[in-house]
């Protein structure tokens, strides 16, 4: 698998208007209920695996995949046996 580094993550998404860029950490069968967030979202797996589901569809996203989520879309999140790490870029609302 041929990912980025984090610092190219960074830049491509900022170059995209997301103004944070983090990695986020999922431990291991961490479940996440239904939620959403106030911001935009765009994220790369860079280990491990979890499973989508926005609306009545469930993505398996796995390392080296990407995703996107709208603000305010309503989604949840299952992690697998060996959880999960992504970076992700958020595009907060401007005043």
């Amino acid at each position: 698998m041929n990912l980025p580094s984090f610092d190219a993550f960074k830049a491509q998404a900022q170059s995209q208007g997301f103004d944070e860029v983090l990695e986020r950490v999922w431990a291991p069968d961490q479940v996440v209920g239904t939620h959403t967030h106030a911001f935009d979202v765009s994220a790369l797996v860079v280990q491990g695996e979890f499973w989508l589901r926005c609306g009545d569809q469930t993505r398996h996203i796995v390392a080296g995949e990407r995703f996107e989520l709208a603000m305010g879309e309503p989604h949840d999140e299952r992690y697998g046996p060996g959880g999960a790490v992504f970076w992700v870029g958020r595009r907060n609302p401007r005043p």
